[in-house]
């Protein structure tokens, strides 16, 4: 595993594992008023990563500059669910395609910030959420061992 790998895929729960086994119900229950659900965790970001890797300035404009960060309404179903963790893992996928050359690496995509610095941000700002999920699916009952 190379190390921009290792920033996406490594030091915890396989993603995929991470986001399975769950019902409608736990994805979208949330334990307290203050917490989001695990569905609206990864809406979030998964948007924020579709920003980010696609280069996205409308989906930014569309959204987050107008304080969509996070789903106005619960997962409809286990398939629109279903879709979200597909979406989430296609946009790792698209990310470790920006490491796949220096050029692309070295990328000013804001005056003194390169493509390789969004990715190291974009790694952290997954594992913050990704944990969240993790200890929302301990407090939920529904962590695999």
């Amino acid at each position: 595993m190379n190390r921009w790998e290792h920033l996406f895929y490594g030091e915890f729960a396989e993603r995929r594992k991470l986001l399975s086994g769950l019902t409608l119900e736990q994805v979208n229950h949330s334990p307290f008023i203050q917490a989001h659900s695990i569905f609206a965790e990864l809406w979030h970001t998964v948007l924020w990563q579709n920003i980010l890797v696609g280069r996205d300035e409308a989906l930014y404009e569309q959204t987050w500059q107008r304080g969509e960060r996070y789903p106005a309404h619960p997962a409809q179903s286990l398939a629109e669910w279903e879709a979200l963790v597909e979406d989430f893992l296609d946009g790792l996928t698209r990310a470790l395609a920006w490491t796949l050359s220096a050029e692309k690496l070295n990328m000013e995509v804001d005056p003194g910030v390169t493509m390789a610095g969004v990715l190291h941000g974009l790694a952290v700002h997954n594992a913050y959420h990704l944990g969240k999920i993790v200890a929302l699916r301990q407090m939920l009952g529904c962590w695999p061992e």
